[in-house]
């Protein structure tokens, strides 16, 4: 009974956001060369036959959404750049509705390219910009002491600090992948006191955004993912259907062992057993 009640909730949901390290697919350690987890490439071809829309939503920005896109249906995960999300298509539209200007970026091409396309003024640390609005922090693994001094003096200056992420670390094939974004931001705000404002998951405004690319309410939208502290997080915060998988950073045990109210609406081996409860 308890089995057709899940299959029935499950059943009512209007469009899903999907976690992709850890749920969908791993990749190696620099985020790259993506191998589809089981089931998730039957699990989106379901969702595609029955018109329920989705989005692939990513706390790294190692890549830009069409570079996500294509990394993604190089391992079979047909997901076009429409229904990718990375922390910086948030950024876009917060830093849109801020009127911000003159950023400071310290990032890849990943975290720098979106904003310039957009017509933003980015200035790419190690560079300076004591005059920018706002500091965003991604995915940059060859930051130097130069990258963190030019982002202090920016908050200094009086800008706005900002993180794609704070995570300790990501999910990939080799375990644990350091999550360089946090511990840039941890770098920032050691030195400045300013805390930055995540603009990936957990946000509300990433969930915003998600919910309005899905055409649907956070009430109607089921959030997939491996980590209690984002889609877990993001999803109970917000309303949504949060259905944890274990194929990820967390285990069944790590579920079960949060608080009441913390745990997610469904814990799941993977994407596979969602796919078996929802056909």
């Amino acid at each position: 009974m308890k089995r057709d009640l899940h299959a029935r909730s499950l059943h009512a949901v209007r469009g899903y956001i999907f976690d992709i390290d850890g749920t969908l697919a791993l990749g190696d350690s620099s985020l790259n060369g993506y191998q589809a987890l089981p089931g998730a490439i039957e699990t989106l071809d379901l969702l595609e036959t029955r018109n329920i829309p989705y989005v692939a939503f990513t706390n790294g920005s190692t890549k830009t959404p069409q570079q996500l896109s294509q990394a993604l249906v190089k391992a079979g995960l047909r997901i076009d750049a429409e229904r990718t999300l990375t922390p910086v298509s948030i950024a876009l539209h917060l830093f849109r509705r801020k009127k911000y200007r003159r950023l400071l970026v310290l990032g890849g091409e990943g975290v720098w390219r979106p904003l310039v396309e957009a017509g933003f003024d980015v200035v790419r640390s190690p560079d300076r910009a004591d005059d920018a609005q706002a500091v965003l922090i991604g995915w940059h693994p060859t930051f130097a002491l130069a990258d963190v001094d030019a982002a202090c003096r920016a908050v200094w200056a009086g800008a706005d600090l900002y993180t794609v992420s704070t995570a300790p670390y990501v999910a990939s094939r080799d375990g644990r992948t350091l999550g360089i974004s946090g511990a840039l931001s941890a770098a920032v705000r050691s030195v400045t006191g300013k805390r930055a404002t995540i603009v990936g998951k957990p946000s509300q405004e990433a969930l915003k955004v998600a919910c309005a690319r899905l055409g649907a309410a956070p009430q109607e939208v089921a959030i997939v993912g491996d980590d209690p502290s984002l889609e877990n997080a993001m999803a109970l915060r917000g309303g949504a259907l949060s259905v944890g998988v274990h194929t990820g950073l967390s285990s069944a045990a790590d579920f079960a062992g949060l608080p009441h109210g913390q745990r997610p609406h469904y814990s799941l081996s993977g994407v596979q057993q969602l796919l078996e409860m929802i056909r």
